[in-house]
């Protein structure tokens, strides 16, 4: 495949990706929280592909992304719970994963075979007018190498992904930064928090009460995200420092900066929350480039989209698997 073009947003842009997705390719786009990779959800030889410029194991099943509740009819069923928190939440960065009905027209590789499907109703302009030319399901993981650092920028994108894909839409950075939260009401006495994300898990909780949290180490995961060691740049991730040496690159949160380190990037000067999460993944990836030895993270508060950037963070930080275990 050549290299794939970059497309500044407007709606011939998207006409032409509407396009490329009917007929079986693979579009990058936008969405509020990070750059997805999509394809028909339909079609059995497109998820194939997708997959395959992942390089994501077929046991991960990813999310399908849809224009609105109507698109949602044929693919799940919804009870009142999901009722509510879609039509609270939706368009937004939430992702339910729901019953699949017997007959939805998805491929079977996009659910990893499981009797569920995660679905969402993103909230970013761009995705939401590709998804309304489409007029079909689009399965959209992240558009990078499965188990790497999630892209924030099209910039991110074509730097993995420019000769596996077709076509990246470019409209600036993703707002949010981090993946949609992810809950699981299969089970409708149990919602169970899979993936912490853009949705903080209070808001989540005013609905649902408390949320269950996950089995752990599950062999069959009901959504992306789930693996131990996920979101990863090359270098090792040290959490929680103190500390610094200098030959580390050093991620910083408020104004309690350690001393010492190879070089510093500061996630949020002020201290806030949604701005770390907003610059997590690109100040990641500059650390990755910076020539450091090894990347140290100082703590970071657990409170609101703090509960999302921890997740992501001890993912990154986790024993990466051996090469024949690899993804």
């Amino acid at each position: 495949m050549s290299r794939a073009r970059v497309l500044s947003a407007d709606p011939r842009a998207v006409a032409e990706a509407a396009d490329i997705l009917r007929g079986g390719g693979l579009v990058a786009f936008p969405t509020e929280t990070v750059y997805g990779l999509g394809a028909d959800a339909t079609s059995d030889a497109a998820v194939a592909a997708l997959y395959a410029a992942k390089r994501r194991p077929p046991h991960n099943p990813s999310i399908v992304h849809v224009a609105g509740r109507a698109f949602l009819e044929p693919l799940a069923s919804l009870d009142a719970k999901a009722e509510r928190l879609a039509a609270r939440f939706w368009p937004g960065p939430l992702t339910l994963v729901l019953p699949r009905r017997p007959d939805a027209p998805i491929s079977a590789l996009a659910t990893a075979g499981l009797a569920t499907v995660a679905v969402r109703v993103p909230a970013h302009p761009l995705a939401l007018a590709l998804l309304e030319a489409v007029r079909l399901p689009i399965v959209a993981p992240s558009a990078n190498r499965s188990g790497r650092v999630s892209p924030t920028t099209a910039e991110d994108v074509a730097a993995e992904l420019a000769d596996a894909i077709d076509l990246i839409l470019d409209a600036g950075p993703c707002p949010i930064g981090v993946e949609s939260t992810v809950v699981d009401l299969s089970e409708p006495d149990r919602p169970v928090l899979l993936r912490p994300g853009g949705v903080p898990r209070a808001a989540l909780e005013e609905y649902l009460g408390p949320l269950a949290e996950p089995i752990r180490d599950e062999a069959r995961p009901r959504s992306p995200g789930r693996f131990a060691s996920h979101y990863a740049p090359s270098l090792p991730v040290r959490l929680d420092a103190l500390e610094v040496e200098p030959d580390e690159a050093l991620l910083a949160f408020g104004t309690c900066v350690p001393r010492g380190a190879f070089v510093t990037f500061n996630l949020s000067p002020s201290g806030d929350v949604t701005e770390a999460a907003r610059r997590l993944y690109a100040l990641l990836r500059a650390a990755d480039r910076s020539g450091a030895r090894r990347i140290a993270v100082v703590p970071i508060p657990a409170e609101g989209l703090g509960e999302a950037i921890r997740d992501r963070l001890r993912r990154a930080a986790a024993p990466r698997p051996r090469a024949a275990d690899a993804e």
